[in-house]
């Protein structure tokens, strides 16, 4: 009786213990055709969406080869956490980095017809897609509910928030060793402005300066970067 017991409530500390994965399903909105990777966890009741974009060139290029899903850029920081950010609130789509705000405007209305209205659709940008965060701040401000610009570009420090009606959070790693997105470009961008920021720490720095597997790409960091994220817009309502 014992043994059955304690096999029980094994059972329930596991299931408890380990989060449901997440899964990924390749999307082509309904208007402007643009492909996306939906990545979503079981159930999915979501009250905010991330649109992901990642660094470099920028190039997703999800697709579908000999029945898989697949796509360029997979150790890019926000790709490779796209699991780490679903979760029964929140969905994560992936796409390419965009500075059209027709290709971001078709990927949100696919996502508010499939989720509803009410959900909440951030916009998330990293290293050299910040440039890409950065442009569309304009022309998408109160068409999104916000931006959050990770390990940006040097160019962030010009960004004027003032007044805006989406929110914005910025996000760095103390220690990133990219000559393109110092840290105090970062810094002085959210004193400037007003807006709230994370600093991060720690982790592991391996490979090249501006790759993703340094501090400029929250190496070994990513769970507790992506979970102060959306704790940020989380608390936003």
């Amino acid at each position: 009786m014992r043994k059955a017991i304690l096999a029980a409530m094994t059972a329930v500390l596991a299931s408890v213990a380990t989060p449901a994965l997440a899964a990924d399903e390749l999307v082509t909105t309904r208007t402007g055709n643009v492909p996306y990777i939906l990545t979503t966890q079981s159930p999915a009741s979501p009250r905010y969406a991330v649109i992901l974009m990642p660094g470099g060139q920028g190039i997703l290029n999800p697709r579908i080869e000999s029945g898989k899903l697949v796509f360029a850029f997979g150790g890019n920081f926000l790709i490779r956490s796209r699991g780490l950010f679903a979760d029964p609130r929140f969905v994560a789509a992936s796409t390419d980095a965009t500075t059209s705000p027709d290709r971001i405007l078709a990927i949100v209305q696919d996502l508010q017809a499939r989720y509803g209205p009410q959900l909440q659709v951030y916009v998330v940008g990293t290293s050299r897609s910040t440039d890409s965060t950065r442009a569309l701040s304009g022309p998408l401000d109160g068409k999104v509910a916000g931006f959050v610009h990770t390990s940006s570009m040097n160019a962030i420090s010009g960004l004027s928030t003032r007044g805006a009606k989406s929110r914005h959070l910025i996000v760095w790693h103390r220690s990133d060793p990219c000559r393109a997105t110092k840290p105090s470009a970062s810094a002085a961008m959210a004193s400037s402005n007003g807006i709230d920021w994370v600093e991060m720490t720690g982790g592991t720095s391996v490979g090249e300066d501006c790759e993703a597997r340094s501090h400029h790409g929250y190496n070994g960091i990513e769970r507790e970067t992506v979970d102060r994220i959306k704790a940020w817009i989380a608390k936003g309502g």
